[in-house]
């Protein structure tokens, strides 16, 4: 039997985030306002704050926005790196070099490099990531796969 707390309880039209920004700075919580083509959202620090306590947050000062499962994760999961032949995807396979060093290999449907960002679905789905908005700004290398 699972018990939800109040942290795996989100309002219809929520999402649960990690913001990454482009100086280094994590900051997780929740939004109810994102879209790929705005300059701005909101985010709330909880659940409870979703509509009163909100901060905003600008999209030009991200590298990018994590759609997770959980906030904790599993530090001790072993991330799948490679694609399998027997792999079904979705889009175009994707390797994303972050100008900080980081890499991520998914998949992408709306990758252009004159955009300001792009989704990734990150090739693992049993990871923590559902998907990842990539600012184009913060993006070193896009290699397809």
């Amino acid at each position: 039997m699972t018990i939800n707390t109040s942290e795996d309880k989100k309002p219809i039209g929520s999402a649960k985030i990690v913001v990454r920004f482009a100086d280094g700075r994590i900051v997780k919580g929740y939004t109810h306002d994102f879209y790929p083509n705005k300059p701005l959202f909101h985010m709330a620090s909880s659940i409870d704050d979703i509509s009163k306590e909100e901060a905003i947050i600008q999209i030009k000062d991200l590298k990018a926005v994590f759609f997770v499962k959980d906030f904790t994760g599993d530090a001790s999961y072993n991330e799948k790196k490679e694609f399998c032949a027997t792999d079904q995807v979705h889009g175009r396979k994707i390797e994303v070099q972050f100008k900080d060093g980081e890499i991520l290999i998914g998949t992408t449907v709306g990758y252009t490099p004159d955009r300001p960002g792009f989704f990734l679905l990150p090739i693992d789905a049993k990871g923590n990531n559902e998907r990842v908005f990539i600012i184009s700004a913060a993006v070193k290398k896009v290699r397809f796969l």
